[in-house]
């Protein structure tokens, strides 16, 4: 009988380190790998565009007035936030000029009034089809500004006498031109119209060379708020003829019924409001203005609004939520890029 014996079994003689080496060769196999695969991501990836630069030109109104002011703070802003692009100020006499200047290319970009806009459009102005907003901005209010002891109570009450209209090119004399028109006055001949902007009208009032003046601007505007300083003068109600207004053409439907407060001109107003009509402003420029450039301009008038709101008080009624509401014309595709990219 066979004696049984414990049965051997023959293993594989394990080398030094075998295992832990064979690991971690794996593991820097797969850490190369992983290494090899981020550099060509990051090989393949697209080039982030490069920052907007360049010069562009930025029209905006008479000296003294709130298009002038907007864009010298605006200018402040825009160095910081798109320091490549070196923004140059035009002064202009207003809205209407503003519009000739920027769709024959002498400026890049511009503030606005959309009845003036609108009434290049209705009129096939030369290349109307082709411009395009970037945000509509703040509201302005007509006044009608006159000496305190004065008898003038409506726009009625100006016939035969020395009325400051604006100048040729201004949106004061477009609106005005309807004012009067609403209540029942030719501007070229029922009054004596005195083509001067606001960085002249508050001097003639003052110096008794004008007896009432038109203007329409932010609130305050400063040019008025320092003309009360030294002369007292009141605001005259222009709220009862928005309905005659309205009724003169389709496109008088971008005036609207609006209130001075009276904290608007406290020395002036006297704790009393003053029924207007308003008027919306709109930043505008070609639809052939590049799309980075536009995105960062409009990136930039939203972002600023309090910066500028505390010096242009107007300024501090733009908001991302109203800013693409710029009827009569569509947004650029940049300012769309923005205000796409810049939802909640």
């Amino acid at each position: 009988m066979a004696s049984l014996r414990p049965r051997t079994v023959s293993r594989p003689m394990r080398r030094p380190g075998g295992s832990g080496t064979g690991r971690r060769r794996l593991l820097w196999s797969a850490t190369a790998v992983l290494v090899v695969c981020g550099l060509l991501v990051w090989w393949l990836r697209p080039s982030p565009s490069p920052a907007p630069g360049g010069e562009i030109t930025f029209a905006t109104g008479v000296r003294t007035g709130v298009y002038e002011r907007y864009g010298s703070l605006f200018k402040k802003r825009l160095a910081r936030d798109l320091p490549r692009v070196d923004l140059t100020l035009q002064h202009s006499e207003g809205s209407v000029q503003n519009l000739a200047r920027i769709v024959s290319g002498e400026a890049d970009f511009t503030i606005t009034a959309s009845d003036a806009l609108a009434a290049y459009r209705e009129k096939g102005g030369k290349d109307a089809s082709h411009i395009r907003a970037c945000a509509r901005l703040y509201d302005d209010y007509m006044h009608l500004v006159v000496p305190r002891d004065s008898p003038v109570d409506s726009a009625e009450d100006l016939k035969g006498l020395r009325v400051g209209v604006g100048e040729k090119r201004s949106g004061v004399a477009l609106v005005t031109r309807r004012l009067l028109k609403a209540a029942g006055l030719d501007m070229d001949h029922d009054v004596h119209a005195v083509r001067k902007g606001i960085d002249r009208m508050p001097d003639l009032l003052s110096a008794g060379e004008l007896d009432a003046f038109f203007w329409s601007g932010g609130l305050p505007t400063g040019a008025i708020e320092r003309l009360a300083e030294r002369t007292d003068i009141r605001l005259v109600q222009l709220g009862d003829l928005l309905p005659r207004l309205h009724e003169q053409r389709p496109d008088m439907r971008y005036y609207r019924a609006a209130v001075m407060a009276p904290d608007a001109y406290p020395t002036v107003q006297r704790g009393r409001s003053v029924k207007t009509v308003a008027i919306a402003n709109l930043l505008v420029t070609m639809d052939r203005t590049d799309a980075a450039l536009t995105e960062g301009i409009t990136r930039s008038v939203i972002k600023s609004r309090d910066q500028i709101g505390r010096e242009v008080h107007a300024a501090q009624k733009v908001d991302l939520r109203s800013a693409i509401y710029t009827d009569p014309v569509p947004l650029h595709e940049g300012a769309r890029r923005y205000y796409r990219s810049a939802k909640p």
